[in-house]
């Protein structure tokens, strides 16, 4: 089989390590990383030359030299408002691109994007590995043979630590585009898109930063209320709330009540308590799959076969056209009403 060539555009994103991890010993895939931004972070975040060398793997100094390595397909893991032009440079060259989240900053951005790609023939694929779950997806279709009855109810927390230690330009405005409002949202948002299939027709939204508030100048504490078209009324909870004490990064959780029965998850239920003398206090230690594992297989497996990759950029819009409307509320103090997308 001939090698399937990947591109890791930026190390900016917490989650970019990982995927190079992964891809890194992939089998039937080759990678090359270029992170010609990293000049620009903190000088006590770790990108670059100096990641890459502790990953294992090899690194460019530019996105030109990327693509004249001819990838097939590229992972886009820079800051979020830095998303469009690498998309569109992706598309221009005919390849096909994931993601991270949330899509872009504005709905404005992510549609661009997603016209781009579709403009170019490649795929679009936004980074929600949560779906993938085997749990999840036991769910989904728990709900769809009607086990539950019609969901009325959904109530959903992604709560996790302020990423404030780790990579400092998700708490700025201008590359975040928000900030636990815009980080935390579109997980739920996406499983609730993917178990509803219905739109979200309205939003209220309420934020503060008591939490941390004299060292961001984002929301750190948001609860978002959903309306969707079939009648279903969802609460996110998407707070960085989670003290450094916490045993983990955070966590992330749905209960759907139906007219029939109820059904809970949680996305990192199989871990175990670790204590340990060297560690300050519990840690919580996971050995359930590994979701970044099964969203890079369908997405590497999309790319080979030709075929569109799920969930798309159409999935990635409608989840930031919901934070969109919950900043808006939030500014507004009112509910603010989403437009037609031709789905009900």
């Amino acid at each position: 089989m001939t090698p399937l060539r990947v591109g890791l555009m930026s190390l900016a994103h917490v989650h970019a390590a990982g995927y190079a991890r992964l891809l890194r010993q992939w089998p039937g895939v080759e990678l090359l990383v270029a992170d010609p931004d990293a000049g620009s972070a903190p000088a006590e975040e770790r990108r670059g030359r100096d990641l890459a060398a502790e990953l294992g793997v090899p690194i460019v100094d530019s996105y030109e030299e990327l693509f004249a390595w001819g990838p097939a397909a590229v992972v886009v893991c820079a800051e979020t408002s830095r998303h469009r032009p690498l998309v569109e440079l992706a598309a221009s060259h005919g390849v096909s691109v994931l993601c991270e989240k949330p899509l872009a900053t504005t709905p404005v951005d992510a549609r661009a994007m997603i016209e781009a790609c579709a403009r170019a023939g490649v795929a679009l694929m936004t980074a929600y590995p949560v779906r993938f779950h085997p749990a999840w997806i036991a769910l989904r279709e728990a709900v769809a043979t009607g086990a539950l009855g019609k969901i009325v109810l959904a109530t959903g927390t992604n709560n996790g630590q302020a990423p404030i230690d780790s990579r400092r330009w998700f708490v700025d405005p201008e590359l975040a585009g928000g900030g636990a409002l815009m980080d935390h949202t579109v997980h739920l948002a996406d499983l609730l898109d993917d178990v509803l299939g219905s739109q979200a027709v309205e939003v209220y939204a309420c934020a503060n930063r008591i939490i941390h508030g004299d060292s961001v100048p984002v929301e750190t504490g948001g609860l978002v209320l959903v309306t969707y078209a079939n009648g279903t009324v969802a609460s996110i909870d998407c707070s960085w709330s989670a003290p450094r004490s916490f045993p983990a990064w955070g966590g992330l959780t749905l209960t759907l009540d139906g007219e029939r029965s109820s059904a809970g998850f949680d996305a990192f239920a199989e871990r175990f308590d670790l204590f340990d003398d060297r560690a300050a206090g519990l840690a919580w230690v996971d050995f359930g799959p590994d979701l970044d594992a099964l969203m890079l297989e369908e997405f590497l497996s999309a790319v080979r076969s030709g075929r569109p990759a799920q969930p798309d950029g159409e999935v990635g819009y409608r989840t930031l056209e919901i934070v969109a409307a919950a900043q808006e509320s939030v500014r507004t103090g009112r509910p603010v009403a989403l437009p037609p997308a031709g789905r009900t």
